[in-house]
């Protein structure tokens, strides 16, 4: 499973980025995760608004900080 957490390297990108990582390890999946800070990135991936997640290059958050229990829920479905 490949996960893009999505951002300028703002406080909400890092917390993002820091519920991505916990909810990997509380449900123990093997998953990669990635920064991904270019901006001009962020259009080319589907992100208007940051902080986002893309989850196997389908985005699933856009705009919020998701909780760690969300992202559980969504890595569960994908």
């Amino acid at each position: 499973m490949k996960i893009e957490v999505v951002g300028p390297g703002c406080a909400r990108c890092i917390t993002v980025e820091k519920n991505v990582r916990e909810a990997v390890r509380q449900l123990g999946i093997s998953a990669e995760v990635i920064k991904v800070t270019d901006v001009a990135e962020f259009a080319k991936k589907g992100i208007m608004f940051t902080p986002g997640i893309i989850v196997d290059g389908q985005v699933k958050f856009s705009g919020k900080i998701p909780t760690v229990d969300e992202i559980k829920g969504i890595l569960k479905s994908s």
